[in-house]
């Protein structure tokens, strides 16, 4: 019993471990720009994972691709172009507004726009319905049964 759970919680300590990237950088400041960029990429393989949330291979190898281009001194904007030339608009989170990407930018605030006209239509359809003075009589009557 205490063997399978260590063996448990060895095999999940190795794949914890296994997971972590370790880059030494020269200062702190570095490091925090490594970290900035690789959260703005999104993981070519994953829907919806940034790199750092990633254990695809070609995850771990942006990553690596990252850090060297920090390391040679690339400003940001050049391992956001970088990247982009080899991967396409699909590796940002925030792609450039285009014309094939207006449908992204722009969709959803029109779709919010219509929807509020929509309802507001519905609501000025609506009328509200007074009960005459029997009608009030009847239901009070019906109450008190």
């Amino acid at each position: 019993m205490v063997s399978s759970l260590i063996s448990g919680m060895l095999a999940t300590w190795i794949v914890a471990v296994s997971t972590i990237d370790a880059f030494e950088f020269e200062d702190e400041g570095e490091r925090l720009r490594y970290n900035d960029l690789i959260a703005e990429f999104r993981c070519p393989k994953c829907l919806n994972t940034n790199l750092p949330g990633s254990d695809a291979p070609v995850a771990r190898d942006l990553r690596r691709t990252v850090y060297r281009l920090v390391n040679e001194g690339m400003t940001d904007d050049q391992v956001r172009r970088y990247l982009q030339d080899r991967y396409g608009d699909f590796v940002l989170y925030d792609p450039p507004v285009r014309a094939n990407t207006w449908i992204l930018w722009f969709g959803p605030p029109i779709l919010l726009l219509a929807g509020i006209l929509v309802l507001r239509r519905i609501g000025s359809r609506v009328t509200r319905v007074f009960l005459s003075d029997d009608e009030r009589a009847r239901l009070e009557a019906i109450r008190k049964q």
